[in-house]
């Protein structure tokens, strides 16, 4: 893990990252704007991320940031929303971390609730041109970080190792228990190969919680995943059942994104709480959004038949499906910078660094490449959003609306 970077002068390696901070007013900006243009599903959240936060803003270092990425990849829940909920957190405090929630996730709710309460979306060459547009942003954008994050976490022979490994495990182990086992392998891997290079001090990242917070949020997590379903059958309030549904598809689910979609199917469709067909209908709606995919939960919430539904029952699940993460992960941030100053825990994370270069890598191909890169004219304007970002520093923003309008008129021809 290499904390020499741009972002502190030399001699100030211990200086808190963090503690100047803009206040909640400044995240809520700053994430609405990535809730209003990212595009693309969790891989491409973390770039979007890294772009504005990391590289514009200059909130995070960048091994800082690949920390948090490793740390949320490996807890259950929504991975680019914890990470995002954690920059909030270390900018402006817990209200700038429930501004960066807020500002991450309302938009695409908001969105989708209008979808369940019957609002039209755009139909035919039109929509699928936009839809495929946007899937060819995310091309550019995972890219971007791939190529970003390749240079900073794997400098040398031994972590580039690493992260190729790594891709053959996530290639060979599909979905989240492969990025799983690829970031335990990682770590293990910078355990032996990694640990040769001196020990640095790495700059502290001043979380503003206390140790017994972290443990109370743990405990609370705990508490909820385990008395939830005692309390649905014991009231029988529909409320409490949809809550606690929603609660454990959150917390049971690794990897995030389209895992839980399956967890979700499973909780409101046999009951009848939702039918088949407008289960399917939401979930197209919800690749045409931008933000979390988690934000699924509010339009089954407004969809459904029995109340609680509508805005009521929109509240619920998404409230109910992105506590777990975001309760898992305030409860380990407590204790984050005293492990990252260990030298083994350093060598470790220089590892499972590499890890998540190889799991982006991945994941550039696969779901991302292969979803949205259909022909030599997909690569084209892949290539030149790339090369927008990378070379002439476009902002996102304005690479999303060319590229989505490239979709467009692509689907026209």
């Amino acid at each position: 893990m290499n904390s020499s970077s741009s972002f502190r002068p030399n001699g100030a390696e211990d200086t808190a990252i963090g503690t100047v901070a803009g206040g909640p007013g400044e995240v809520f900006r700053a994430f609405l704007k990535l809730g209003l243009t990212s595009f693309g599903g969790p891989i491409a959240h973390l770039g979007y991320f890294r772009d504005e936060l990391v590289l514009r803003r200059r909130w995070i270092d960048e091994a800082g940031y690949a920390d948090l990425v490793a740390l949320c990849q490996f807890l259950p829940g929504p991975a680019s929303s914890q990470v995002g909920f954690a920059l909030g957190l270390l900018r402006g405090g817990p209200l700038g971390a429930l501004a960066a929630w807020c500002a991450f996730t309302l938009p695409s709710a908001a969105l989708l609730i209008l979808f369940a309460f019957g609002a039209s979306a755009f139909g035919g060459a039109v929509g699928a041109g936009l839809i495929h547009g946007l899937k060819l942003v995310a091309v550019a954008v995972v890219a971007q970080a791939v190529w970003g994050m390749a240079c900073s976490l794997t400098p040398d022979k031994p972590r580039a190792a690493i992260a190729l490994l790594c891709v053959l495990v996530v290639v060979f182990a599909a979905g989240a228990p492969g990025q799983i086992a690829a970031i335990l392998l990682g770590g293990l891997l910078g355990l032996w190969l990694c640990r040769d290079q001196q020990a640095v001090s790495p700059s502290h990242l001043a979380f503003p919680i206390a140790r017994w917070v972290g443990l109370l949020n743990l405990a609370l997590f705990v508490l909820l995943l385990a008395g939830l379903p005692l309390a649905s059958a014991t009231s029988g309030l529909h409320g409490v059942a949809l809550f606690d549904a929603f609660y454990r598809a959150g917390a049971l689910v690794f990897g995030g994104g389209h895992v839980v979609l399956p967890l979700l199917e499973a909780a409101v469709v046999p009951p009848g709480w939702i039918g088949p067909d407008a289960f399917l209908a939401g979930y197209g709606a919800a690749q045409a959004v931008p933000g979390p995919l988690f934000s699924f939960a509010a339009f089954l919430g407004a969809a459904m038949t029995p109340p609680p539904n509508g805005l009521a029952g929109a509240a619920i699940c998404l409230v109910a499906i992105f506590a777990p993460g975001l309760l898992l992960v305030t409860g380990a941030l407590p204790f984050w910078n005293d492990l990252r100053r260990h030298p083994l825990a350093q060598a470790m994370m220089r590892g499972a660094n590499a890890a998540v270069v190889g799991i982006l890598a991945s994941a550039l191909y696969d779901p991302v490449w292969t979803g949205a890169v259909l022909n030599p004219r997909d690569f084209a304007v892949a290539l030149i959003g790339f090369v927008l970002l990378t070379v002439w520093k476009t902002r996102p923003w304005v690479v999303v609306v060319l590229t989505a309008a490239s979709g467009v008129g692509l689907a026209l021809l």
